[in-house]
């Protein structure tokens, strides 16, 4: 395993979160909040109204310039967040999650307490040395970020439909 269970799914929604920005947009409603939270269902207080909808789209540009920045940047990244938060770090066992560390207060607000898990999270890529397993999709009409788990690193494409659309323009180049 290359990072613990909470780092994966701490990359894993700060990079859902950022794709979200890409056309088209599917951060934009309230039902596309509530697939963002059913897809990644944290823990404490949600308000889940427009105000905070608001403030994870805000928090996109952020989150990305954090997630692709070289490894020296990245650690600037992460104190910057570090110094934003209001830090009540206390370790909690929920869900089916084992024993693992909150950084914020279950009360801080949703972005707050993304914006310290997505910093925990790069703190673990950077000491291991892993910031290449975050890129910017190889489709060249898409700007997403990949992140790539694979043992062989061999993830090139943020997500299915970039996955598919090269592979069918692949097969066509191919059959010519």
């Amino acid at each position: 395993m290359l990072f613990t269970d909470d780092t994966v799914e701490a990359l894993r929604a700060a990079v859902h979160l950022v794709n979200t920005a890409e056309e088209p947009e599917t951060l934009a409603t309230p039902e596309d909040f509530e697939g963002f939270l059913e897809a990644f269902p944290y823990t404490g207080r949600i308000d889940r109204d427009s105000d905070e909808l608001s403030t994870l789209r805000a928090l996109r540009p952020r989150l990305r310039g954090m997630l692709l920045a070289p490894r020296a940047d990245m650690v600037a990244g992460i104190n910057d967040a570090l110094r934003d938060v209001t830090f009540d770090a206390h370790v909690v066992r929920h869900d089916e999650a084992d024993w693992h560390l909150h950084a914020v207060a279950d009360d801080r607000p949703l972005a707050e307490r993304i914006l310290a898990e997505t910093a925990m999270a790069l703190l673990d890529v950077v000491r291991a040395d892993e910031g290449s397993r975050l890129a910017v999709c190889a489709d060249e009409d898409c700007e997403g970020i990949v992140l790539d788990l694979s043992r062989n690193r061999s993830r090139r494409y943020c997500s299915t439909a970039c996955t598919n659309r090269n592979a069918v323009a692949a097969y066509r180049a191919r059959q010519r």
